[in-house]
């Protein structure tokens, strides 16, 4: 055996260098075919920085720290606005915050919504950045998408908390616009890893802190009032007796229409008549076969006694046209009727689909708008809000179709999706701030979620949609609630503010123990 290893390393020795230099060239070639072939078969799913596409996926979920759009133009002007906001900001003056949003959505009326809440959050942002006092740390704002229907939202969630570790100083979490089950689980992670959370128009009782004395999502604060706060606004307003009344709703219903359902059900009860489900297709968005059983709700309810003229409908703004549009094609065309629902009648005023006559003939149709461009302007009340905070945003909007703030595209008020998120934005603000010890420029990321019980009397935000005053839970008290009526042309016509506890807050707006 020796010596045949001795022949062999003879053998090499004696090769000339030519051939040694051949041999290694050759093996470099094979390594790198190797690793070419391994490239292929491991394709590069990123998109862009902190953003990629999941195995099976084609979206790209993460969080995104550039000019990024999501491959979604519409979204194109205001993320270049954001961009360049960004870019100003030195490194160390600054903390990020995520705006947790659906990017990548498909259908029409979800990206109006994410298009609204971009614009007020970054109008918010930059009005924190260029403040005239001069107010320290500055906001960096990053998009955060898990996803058309927030399925990848543990891809977006590991993110977020990976920035809260790094140079990029994340502390705080805003949007989280709709009460969907993936929101739900993406809430409950961020906060119980630490991150706060500021929710801009999640309304569901289940997604909020305080329900049975219990706090599940510690750190989540909210600018939107619960289902239970909407319709007890609602009530206040409508005045409507239960036996004029009966209920329509989602069955099996999702974190918003579930609440929704059971703070009617709670206005309704000693109704003589029982409530009416309908089934929708998973995906809400859908049309399903929902028109059909509408048809059906729709000869019943011309069934009842002549007296009822109120329909409270638990359900979202897809299956909320369908109902509408039928029951105004209803057997019983000399009835009136008014449907009474929550915030996702704002989607109406953009839905083409919407059968536009049915208002014309003894239908109407009253919401509870989150918040409402005209709500301050005539007759305001003293307290929970005032014209001048509404007309900061209102300077903002003027100011952001040309440079150095805009341009951000065209905006729209009425859904109130940009008014929500920008008092979002500023509640998040608020707490980075009051969390920042003297003679320090960063928050620890612990002590920015403890800031929201203080948020009240003094300490209030004064929002553009209302004043903005935790309860211990995180939750707004009081919080005005605009009331809008859908006009036969399918615009949206502020009608009132209702208040949850019937009347304005004092203006101290301290929540009761």
């Amino acid at each position: 055996m020796r010596r045949r290893l001795r022949e062999l390393f003879e053998e090499i020795r004696t090769i000339p260098v030519y051939r040694y230099t051949a041999l290694v060239v050759a093996a470099v070639l094979v390594a790198g075919l190797v690793v070419l072939v391994r490239t292929a078969l491991h394709e590069d799913r990123s998109c862009a920085a902190g953003v990629a596409r999941p195995e099976g996926s084609d979206e790209c979920v993460g969080v995104s720290t550039s000019a990024f759009d999501f491959g979604q133009r519409r979204l194109a002007d205001t993320i270049r606005a954001v961009a360049r906001e960004n870019s100003r900001l030195k490194a160390g003056t600054y903390v990020s915050v995520a705006l947790y949003e659906p990017y990548t959505a498909t259908d029409t009326d979800t990206l109006n919504d994410v298009l609204h809440e971009l614009q007020g959050a970054y109008l918010a942002q930059y009005a924190a950045n260029h403040d005239d006092n001069g107010e320290t740390p500055y906001i960096r704002l990053v998009l955060a998408n898990p996803g058309a229907t927030g399925a990848h939202w543990e891809q977006a969630v590991d993110r977020i908390v990976a920035m809260t570790k790094s140079a990029d100083r994340l502390r705080a979490v805003t949007g989280i616009g709709t009460s969907t089950d993936n929101n739900k689980k993406a809430v409950a992670e961020l906060t119980r890893l630490g991150v706060p959370v500021v929710g801009s128009s999640i309304t569901a009782d289940d997604l909020a802190n305080g329900q049975r004395g219990k706090d599940p999502y510690p750190g989540l604060a909210r600018v939107s009032p619960t289902n239970t706060d909407e319709a007890r606004a609602l009530a206040s307003f409508a005045k409507v007796t239960a036996d004029r009344a009966l209920l329509v709703y989602d069955k099996p219903g999702d974190p918003y229409t579930k609440t929704l359902q059971q703070a009617f059900t709670t206005l309704l009860k000693g109704s003589p008549y029982g409530s009416w489900p309908f089934t929708p297709p998973a995906d809400r968005s859908q049309e399903g076969s929902t028109p059909n059983t509408f048809r059906q709700i729709t000869d019943l309810v011309c069934d009842t006694d002549a007296k009822l003229d109120t329909v409270f409908f638990a359900g979202r703004h897809t299956q909320l046209r369908q109902f509408i549009n039928a029951l105004g094609r209803r057997g019983c065309q000399s009835r009136k009727f008014t449907v009474l629902t929550g915030d996702e009648g704002s989607y109406l005023t953009g839905d083409s689909q919407l059968d536009a006559s049915a208002l014309q003939h003894g239908v109407s149709v009253r919401y509870t708008a989150l918040a409402h461009p005209d709500a301050w302007l005539k007759n305001a009340p003293a307290t929970g809000g005032s014209a001048q905070d509404s007309q900061e945003l209102d300077k903002l909007l003027a100011a952001s179709k040309a440079a150095p703030v805009g341009p951000i595209g065209t905006v729209a008020l009425a859904d109130g999706q940009s008014i929500i998120a920008y008092d979002a934005m500023q509640l998040a603000v608020h707490g980075v701030r009051e969390a920042t010890p003297a003679q320090r420029k960063i928050p620890p990321l612990s002590d920015v979620g403890l800031q929201w019980p203080q948020v009240k009397g003094s300490l209030r935000v004064s929002g553009a949609s209302g004043w903005i005053c935790l309860d211990v839970h995180g939750n707004p008290y009081d919080k005005a609630v605009p009331i809008v009526e859908l006009t036969p042309k399918g615009a949206a016509r502020f009608v009132k503010l209702a208040w949850p506890e019937g009347r304005p807050p004092s203006k101290e707006c301290l929540p009761p123990a």
